[in-house]
């Protein structure tokens, strides 16, 4: 028993077993980065709470890139398949993984994604988008092996969320405002969502858009060709 407050070491075993989880999932993201040189493509992590509108800008972007790119993506969620329905036919590639109630995807689920994606065709990609399960807190602890985390958030949810989650805007690389056409309608600050972000993550770029209307969504795909060249330049 823990001399100090009779715990009996419980939380020491939590910290032990947590830090053994995510040394395995760093440990089979390393083999997912592998994978991604090997099959030529640079992958995005999407990350956010439901309803942000993840799978609506993935509909999006695919119809506008896939004639110059090959697009493959990963379908995160708890049940259902249809996420991966909507984006099946927009005429790509998709695996779905369901986690069966868990609240983030892993390494070692993303390991099997990809497993799926490279015997679909020819298993060659540009790009591979990895649409995680809705929610602010979990995903952002687990590397996937991703190239790229994305953290969305939409203007019903209120622009203090940056400092209420601050884990998943610390990690990301690029933020998205998203349902920027909702604007007038509910109390959301541009000026104080970014700031939040940018207080947690100086070097966080920041994207404002709406994939209902189209505001914003040419600069997103810019960013999403800009990474797909710079694979292109190195791939093996």
């Amino acid at each position: 028993m823990c001399d100090s407050c009779g715990c009996g070491g419980a939380e020491r075993l939590v910290v032990e077993v947590n830090r053994s989880v995510l040394d395995e999932n760093r440990r089979v993201a390393q083999g997912n980065r592998r994978m991604l040189r090997e099959m030529g493509a640079v992958a995005l992590n999407l990350m956010s709470s439901p309803g942000a509108g993840k799978t609506t800008l993935l509909e999006r972007t695919i119809a506008a890139l896939k004639d110059r790119y090959r697009i493959g993506v990963i379908e995160g969620d708890v049940e259902t398949e249809r996420d991966a329905q909507r984006i099946r036919a927009q005429g790509v590639p998709v695996v779905q993984l369901t986690t069966g109630g868990a609240c983030h995807l892993s390494a070692a689920l993303v390991h099997k994604g990809l497993h799926g994606l490279k015997g679909i065709g020819e298993g060659v990609y540009d790009l591979v988008f990895i649409e995680n399960v809705g929610n602010l807190v979990c995903p952002a602890a687990f590397d996937l092996g991703e190239d790229v985390k994305v953290a969305l958030l939409s203007v019903p949810e209120g622009s203090d969320k940056p400092a209420k989650y601050p884990a998943l805007f610390r990690e990301a690389s690029l933020f998205i405002i998203t349902k920027v056409d909702l604007l007038e309608h509910f109390d959301f600050s541009l000026d104080e969502a970014e700031r939040l972000a940018r207080g947690i993550n100086p070097d966080v770029e920041i994207l404002r858009l709406s994939a209902v209307s189209g505001e914003g969504v040419g600069s997103w795909l810019e960013y999403v060709a800009g990474l797909a060249e710079g694979r292109r330049g190195i791939r093996p």
